[in-house]
């Protein structure tokens, strides 16, 4: 009888998200026409509202660049890949078994999903989101948060194979940073000058804690 070659657990697909946040909006209304060059396309999604709640353990997953968050009762984990806080690159996790393994990794915790992985709350919020999607690609959101701070981003999305190499994810990461770069200065007149402050940022400031 012949022998079957042990299956091989198949990788999770690599999703790479790279965003630049802005102020705030620099027209009250966004639309296709409302200045010059108007965009080649514009659509706008429904209306969302965003439970998102952060967790950690002594600061060591924000400290290494990892936020793990439940949304909407959905775990999400993003892990930073360069950028700052204005401009950010990420790497996206989204099964259970990856992110318990970036947890564990980083903290030396081994946790269920059901005991949120052995971290506990540093953040409980709630966001509005109003979206459009420019140009087909790029995702334009606005959030106001229930704390009343309001802050906005251009973000685009890419799936590559699990089997990318750090230097693909970075090479591919750039080349998106590039292209938003390119496309906010093309439409600048929708998005409002200032310094941005990022949504855990401002919430931090508001419940008066420091994180570094």
């Amino acid at each position: 009888m012949a022998i079957r070659p042990p299956l091989q657990k198949a990788l999770s697909p690599c999703i790479l998200e790279v965003e630049r946040k802005f102020h705030s909006l620099a027209v009250r209304h966004l639309t296709q026409n409302g200045g010059i060059p108007p965009f080649q396309s514009l659509r706008s999604l429904p209306l969302q509202t965003i439970r998102d709640t952060y967790y950690d353990k002594s600061n060591l997953l924000s400290s290494s660049g990892a936020w793990i968050r439940r949304r909407n009762g959905i775990w999400e984990a993003k892990i930073r890949k360069g950028g700052d806080f204005t401009n950010s690159r990420f790497e996206e996790l989204n099964r259970v078994s990856d992110i318990a393994a970036c947890v564990e990794n980083i903290t030396g915790i081994q946790a269920h999903e059901k005991e949120d992985f052995g971290l506990g709350i540093m953040a409980d919020f709630v966001t509005t989101r109003e979206t459009w999607i420019a140009d087909e690609e790029f995702r334009i959101v606005r959030d106001n948060m229930d704390f009343g701070h309001e802050v906005g981003e251009v973000e685009l999305q890419r799936v590559l194979d699990g089997e990318a190499s750090e230097e693909e994810k970075m090479g591919e990461m750039e080349r998106m940073d590039a292209r938003i770069g390119e496309f906010m200065r093309r439409y600048g007149w929708a998005f409002r000058k200032g310094r941005p402050v990022g949504k855990l940022t401002a919430y931090f400031e508001m419940m008066g804690q420091k994180r570094s």
